[in-house]
């Protein structure tokens, strides 16, 4: 399998649209005909749109594309744009009277980093998907991660930069397991050993890294300063699933982000994982995806800290040494 993004699951696309003067942007994955969406939230401070609809007893079981962006709760203005590029090409839920795109759509906080008046708007969305494909997908500070830090524990001086990654992972018979994430955590980005990938660094000069384990029993009462962060992605199948089995993988793919972020699911990140089944490859195991969809998201957070570059003052995590 030569593409290892999430466009490695045939029939998505993805596109990119970001400001590198403001630091923001935002990120679209376009649905084939047929995908069907779930979602699982955990962070105690999320921002989102359209993710009640995408849970069991509810309607509507597909999706047409799904929004992750920069700019706080502001950005998901741009999933107005996506909406008007869908519709324009005929693509959304029929109502009789025309359609309704089903665009979900999180945010991160990345207002901080750079122009705090530079926001996604419906503009950005649009641009996105214009220009989605099926390429490998672009990663570090691209779209959504454009703005996207972490290790924000001592606040954004001591943090590192982070972006957006992507990975798949081929797991036989024609099955195929892959994600996205836009990574702008509290905590730090570790390696399978342990080992910070990137994260909060020590005071006062910020050469090491301090170890969220290290400084969390100093802030027991943390400010809201801190609050401003989250982790939002993508895991997708050409798996066919049930609405309910979806969300299972929603559910079990935040055990991948557990594995390399520490801490995660703090009051204080609004981590949402969408989940997306385009059902090309047929029936599968729904225990057996999620158990992939874990391992993946895990790879795919670890490859955007990875894929960072320097931006708005912040080093990356391979520029700092280990505390």
């Amino acid at each position: 399998m030569d593409n290892m993004t999430l466009t490695a699951i045939e029939g998505l696309r993805v596109g990119h649209a970001h400001d590198l003067h403001g630091l923001t942007g935002c990120t679209v994955i376009l649905c084939p005909p047929g995908t069907v969406g779930g979602v699982d939230q955990r962070g105690g401070a999320p921002g989102t749109r359209e993710t009640d609809l995408l849970r069991p007893l509810h309607l509507v079981e597909h999706v047409h594309a799904v929004l992750l962006a920069g700019g706080s709760a502001y950005g998901l203005d741009a999933a107005s744009g996506v909406m008007r590029w869908l519709e324009e090409q005929g693509i959304g839920f029929n109502v009789g009277v025309g359609v309704v795109p089903i665009v979900p759509a999180a945010i991160l906080f990345d207002l901080d980093l750079g122009d705090p008046t530079a926001r996604p708007d419906a503009a950005m969305g649009y641009a996105a998907c214009q220009g989605a494909s099926a390429d490998p997908v672009a990663e570090g500070c691209v779209g959504a991660g454009t703005g996207a830090q972490v290790g924000r524990l001592l606040g954004p001086a001591f943090a590192c930069k982070a972006g957006l990654g992507s990975a798949a992972l081929d797991i036989g018979d024609g099955l195929r397991v892959a994600a996205l994430f836009a990574v702008n955590a509290l905590g730090d980005v570790v390696d399978e050993d342990g080992t910070i990938l990137a994260g909060t660094r020590q005071p006062p000069d910020g050469v090491r890294f301090a170890g969220a384990l290290n400084v969390l029993p100093a802030l027991a009462r943390m400010t809201a300063a801190s609050a401003s962060n989250t982790v939002i992605g993508v895991v997708a199948t050409n798996a066919a699933l049930s609405k309910e089995e979806v969300n299972k993988v929603a559910q079990m793919a935040h055990d991948g982000l557990a594995r390399a972020i520490r801490p995660a699911h703090t009051m204080l990140d609004g981590d949402t994982i969408f989940a997306l089944a385009t059902g090309s490859s047929g029936r599968a195991n729904v225990s057996v995806i999620g158990a992939f969809a874990a391992e993946v998201t895990a790879q795919a957070i670890r490859r955007a800290v990875r894929a960072a570059t320097p931006l708005g003052g912040l080093p990356v995590g391979a520029s700092v040494g280990a505390g």
